[in-house]
């Protein structure tokens, strides 16, 4: 097999240097692959990739309500294939130079939905093993806590807006058409890629996404659902109160001034 150096040089650079921990190292590179020998094909575009990303998120939720262990590992594989598809859809944008802010908010949107389907099931799958309402619960507060994350955001941001309508123009505006530059990838030493992916490391204690694909995988294949489930209740509490302060304290600043 006749692999060009170049294409993959080029299809690296469309990858996210923001990439989540596990997505950056994992998901991220493997969707590069996998667009190296698909990257061309005209009628598959980066929505459809999106939407299969999805639909294969739908059959691993499925798979964990059915139960068993079997089941359980196809779905923690399926996981896996629906993030590394969603890491395809953007690379690809990228890479044609097609990005649009309809493909942005059609991804982020599946996304959300993508976690609070996948933790919903697990809580229902850890329910009928232990017939307590515990998983279910703390299920629930994760994905309530998760949301309030990002809703805290964009309120903040809204709420900045409403008070000076000029807010919106200091925003930074990311060009998603421009290749970013990651100091890794086929071009660099051995030693420049060992750096960089032990550097990626620190990012696991933002228990954002890309970490949570790796959590659910494991509790799936290892059958520790409820300890998972904690995990992921406690950490998104414990950013969602940190993200909403902060932004109290934000705004008090700027009514000061």
């Amino acid at each position: 097999m006749n692999i060009s150096n170049e294409k993959l040089t080029k299809l690296w650079t469309t990858k996210n240097k923001d990439d989540e921990w596990w997505s950056s190292f994992v998901t991220s590179p493997l969707a590069i692959f996998a667009n190296y020998f698909v990257v061309d094909i005209k009628w598959l575009t980066p929505n459809i990739i999106t939407l299969l990303s999805f639909l294969v998120a739908l059959v691993s939720v499925a798979l964990i309500v059915i139960g068993g262990h079997i089941n359980f590992v196809i779905a923690a594989l399926l996981i896996q294939l629906s993030h590394t598809l969603d890491c395809m859809d953007g690379q690809m944008a990228r890479f044609r130079k097609t990005s649009s802010p309809t493909g942005s908010y059609y991804d982020k949107l599946t996304d959300h939905l993508q976690v609070a389907l996948w933790f919903g099931a697990v809580g229902y799958a850890a329910y009928d093993q232990t017939q307590s309402i515990k998983p279910l619960l703390l299920a629930f507060a994760g994905v309530t806590f998760y949301s309030l994350r990002g809703y805290s955001k964009y309120m903040f941001l809204y709420t900045k807006m409403q008070n000076d309508s000029d807010q919106l123009k200091q925003i930074p505006v990311k060009d998603t058409t421009e290749p970013t530059i990651e100091k890794a990838g086929i071009s660099f030493s051995t030693a420049e890629n060992l750096r960089w992916f032990f550097n990626e490391q620190r990012k696991i204690v933002f228990f954002n996404e890309g970490v949570f694909i790796f959590m659910l995988s494991a509790a799936l294949i290892f059958n520790v659902l409820t300890p998972m489930l904690i995990l992921f209740a406690l950490s998104q509490f414990i950013y969602a109160i940190k993200r909403s302060l902060s932004q109290i304290a934000q705004l008090k600043e700027q009514n000061k001034n």
